[in-house]
């Protein structure tokens, strides 16, 4: 017998003939690949973000100060190009250059030489190693402002330690002040002092992953200590040699407190009565912040960023020709 009682509907055909649980399922597979396939770029949005508001506006709008005759009234006639003409004609800013780099090379290589240096050394099984390690991080932490004016104390001309202790080899002092070489190795000398325990640290740290059967296997080889170093050690830290190289020229070029502090006096910001020391930052401090001709130091800014990114991709060619 037919049954001619009115069915009523199952739970799988109220819904289009799908289980009620399904279409949440397929919800939660469709915000999983969602969560998978957007999660990374939500989660360094901000640097971006902040990058973007804190980095990338200040250089634009610092090219556009850089086409105008902008003043401390504010903007002025569009001037186009002529700024980086006047800029690449100035005997200042070429001064200026060529101090910058003149430091760069005297305090770069001798502190990244020392610091392989210190890194061998504190990789050694010494006592109170930590300390060691501790030790070489307190010129890091210490002020830079503290930093210039003990060393402009230290590199004085009538009462400073150095002349003293050349005195007690019959050497004339040594007016630090005066001239290119000399105010430059005293610079030098602060800004060796206070980053070559950091950059000791960052070989260290690549040092303890080299894998100790290298260092054994060459022992057994006669393999001296020197010559495990320069054949086993720095070609195996080289990333890191690499990395220090690059941070340590961005730093260099951006040289500006040190030689600030150092030259004292109604020239400080002019590196000297003859800008014997003075360096590019100074230099665009001066012209913007002093002068006023926020147009003009805008373009000594904008050359500083482009000398950064020729010594950028000079180093990175070398590097690339080096593999």
């Amino acid at each position: 017998m037919t049954d001619l009682r009115p069915r009523t509907a199952t739970s799988t055909e109220a819904t289009g003939g799908e289980p009620p649980g399904k279409p949440r399922v397929r919800l939660r597979v469709r915000f999983s690949r969602l969560d998978t396939a957007w999660s990374p770029y939500l989660f360094i949005a901000p640097f971006f973000v902040i990058f973007g508001i804190f980095g990338l506006f200040p250089l634009g709008y610092t090219a556009w100060v850089s086409l105008h005759d902008w003043d401390i009234n504010g903007a002025g006639a569009f001037v186009g190009l002529d700024n980086y003409v006047t800029l690449f004609s100035d005997p200042d800013f070429w001064n200026s250059v060529y101090n910058t780099i003149g430091m760069l090379v005297l305090a770069t290589v001798p502190q990244l030489l020392f610091a392989l240096v210190l890194a061998s050394l504190l990789n050694q099984k010494l006592r109170g190693l930590t300390f060691l390690r501790m030790g070489v991080l307190l010129p890091i932490v210490t002020s830079v402002a503290a930093v210039g004016i003990v060393f402009s104390q230290i590199f004085d001309r009538d009462a400073g330690m150095v002349n003293g202790l050349l005195g007690l080899f019959s050497i004339d002092p040594i007016d630090w002040r005066a001239d290119k070489w000399s105010s430059w190795t005293a610079i030098a000398a602060m800004v060796n002092w206070r980053w070559t325990g950091y950059n000791a640290l960052i070989y260290l740290a690549a040092m303890q992953s080299i894998p100790r059967d290298l260092y054994e296997a060459a022992t057994v080889d006669g393999a001296s200590k020197a010559r495990q170093f320069w054949s086993i050690t720095v070609p195996m830290i080289r990333p890191a040699i690499i990395f220090t190289v690059i941070v340590s020229t961005i730093a260099g070029m951006q040289l500006f407190t040190e030689p600030l502090i150092f030259g004292q006096g109604s020239f400080a910001i002019s590196g000297g009565s003859l800008r014997q020391f003075q360096t590019v930052s100074m230099y665009m401090f001066e012209k913007a912040f002093r002068d006023f001709d926020y147009g003009y130091g805008s373009a000594v800014a904008w050359m500083i960023f482009l000398l950064i990114t020729i010594l950028a991709v000079i180093n990175f060619l070398i590097t690339r020709k080096g593999k």
